[in-house]
């Protein structure tokens, strides 16, 4: 099987896993214009090929000149379209760094042992409610992340799915960013370190 390289997408920055270590090196190109709203890695269209370059040569510093071995595994935030999912991985895959791209959104990756759960996460544009079932994103609600009630999130949580309604799933509160500490008692919060802890040691078989 080929070997994983576990990246996550964050808010502002790309994070790639260090070879010898379970901690994460920070990828970020120079000289980049901040757009409100916009994820930082639109700015990689414009100079595509430069952008792809210098990930590539960041990779190598880390793994080694033979990258065509490895599968680079991406978390992506969990309000990513699917025309960005799109993008992320031609970007990634086209850049020589690797031999084949595996994205999963956060939510599906904040508990290995529950078969299903409700996951709440804030992104630079969402918070975004979701129930995930067998490692499957089976519903999702988006509320704007500027003008949102915590209150009406809960209540919507009870409601997602009708699964939801019977089960009694458990709710897992994804503060990754430090975003969310007005949800912390409403659910398992996870920390940064505890999610970069279960994205090292990812399978990439279930992505």
């Amino acid at each position: 099987m080929a070997k994983a390289i576990p990246m996550i997408i964050t808010n502002n920055n790309i994070l790639v896993k260090h070879p010898d270590s379970h901690e994460f090196c920070v990828f970020s190109i120079p000289g980049l214009h901040e757009t409100p709203n916009i994820p930082f890695y639109h700015q990689y269209a414009s100079k595509i090929a430069q952008s792809q370059s210098i990930f590539k040569s960041f990779l190598k510093e880390m793994y080694g000149k033979h990258l065509g071995k490895y599968v680079l595994a991406i978390i992506v935030p969990d309000d990513t379209s699917r025309l960005e999912q799109i993008f992320i991985n031609e970007f990634f895959l086209n850049s020589g760094a690797c031999k084949a791209v595996a994205q999963m959104k956060m939510c599906q990756a904040l508990s290995k042992d529950e078969a299903a759960y409700i996951s709440i996460s804030k992104t630079m544009r969402n918070v975004v409610l979701q129930y995930v079932k067998s490692n499957e994103i089976i519903a999702s609600k988006f509320y704007d992340a500027s003008d949102y009630s915590i209150e009406k999130i809960l209540e919507d949580s009870k409601r997602i799915h009708i699964d939801v309604e019977y089960n009694n799933p458990p709710v897992y509160i994804n503060n990754f960013e430090m975003n969310l500490d007005d949800f912390s008692e409403f659910g398992i919060a996870i920390t940064p370190k505890a999610f970069m802890e279960k994205i090292a040691s990812i399978d990439i078989e279930k992505i």
